[in-house]
């Protein structure tokens, strides 16, 4: 398999596994949607972390196998190399990637759709298609300019040019950026925090996030409203207010 899940204590790890650099091909892409798929149905997986392993997350798409690819081919294939995406970013649990070496191309794409990125301090990321002739096709163009802004994002899609992990923090494009050794062990520690938290409100969180980019503030506010109100109906409700009151603040434990 050229993407491997392995869960352990609430958080599920989707590696990516093609040496020598990952690249997404679409036996790959075909597997990280079942993979995206199998996290969201799972309940013992309550957070994931995107990992390509120690040496690099992913370095984009297999060129050799979109170069024999007509017009014809990829307005058949595009829907479905986009599908894959949003079925990552669609899993409705906290996602987090776990970035080294490279994340360029689809493998940057495929970062943008976690909801928490940790670089390693040698990691560069970008968007190099227009290298090619080409424009970033599984959600670079509409992920990428909602995550750091228009401007920032035209920048790295016009020029193709990659950048370092320091310039990915000061962009935002990436939250935290450690020792390459620790990208791992850090990703999943933050997985690993959640995944012991209120699974249903942190649910409502995500999606009322997500959701709210995607509309108007009137119509955001009225989603945000109606998982409020929801989660009162929820034991994990129940159980954080009575621990609140009786314990005091941060020590609720959620089943």
């Amino acid at each position: 398999m050229t993407v491997n899940f392995e869960v352990a204590d609430g958080v599920g790890t989707i590696r990516l596994d093609r040496p020598p650099m990952n690249a997404l091909d679409i036996a790959t892409q075909d597997r990280l949607r079942e993979l995206a798929e199998e996290a969201t149905r799972r309940d013992d997986v309550r957070a994931v972390v995107i990992w390509g392993g120690e040496k690099v997350f992913a370095a984009g798409a297999d060129i050799k196998e979109m170069q024999v690819m007509d017009h014809a081919a990829m307005v058949v294939r595009s829907k479905a190399l986009q599908d894959a995406f949003t079925a990552v970013a669609r899993i409705p649990k906290p996602v987090v990637a776990a970035i080294t070496g490279y994340a360029l191309g689809g493998g940057c794409e495929l970062a943008l759709c976690a909801d928490f990125r940790i670089a390693a301090d040698n990691a560069k990321l970008g968007q190099p298609e227009i290298l090619l002739g080409l424009i970033p096709g599984a959600g670079g163009t509409q992920r990428l300019a909602r995550l750091v802004g228009p401007s920032k994002a035209k920048d790295l899609i016009f020029t193709g040019r990659q950048v370092k992990a320091d310039e990915a923090l000061t962009l935002g494009l990436v939250d935290r950026v450690v020792p390459a050794a620790e990208v791992y062990e850090q990703a999943h520690a933050w997985a690993a925090r959640l995944a012991a938290g209120p699974a249903l409100a942190l649910r409502a969180a995500k999606e009322s996030v997500d959701a709210g980019l995607e509309t108007d503030i009137d119509t955001g506010l009225t989603i945000e409203r109606n998982w409020f109100a929801g989660l009162f109906a929820t034991e994990d409700r129940e159980t954080g207010m009575r621990s609140f009151v009786e314990e005091g603040p941060g020590k609720a434990k959620f089943r």
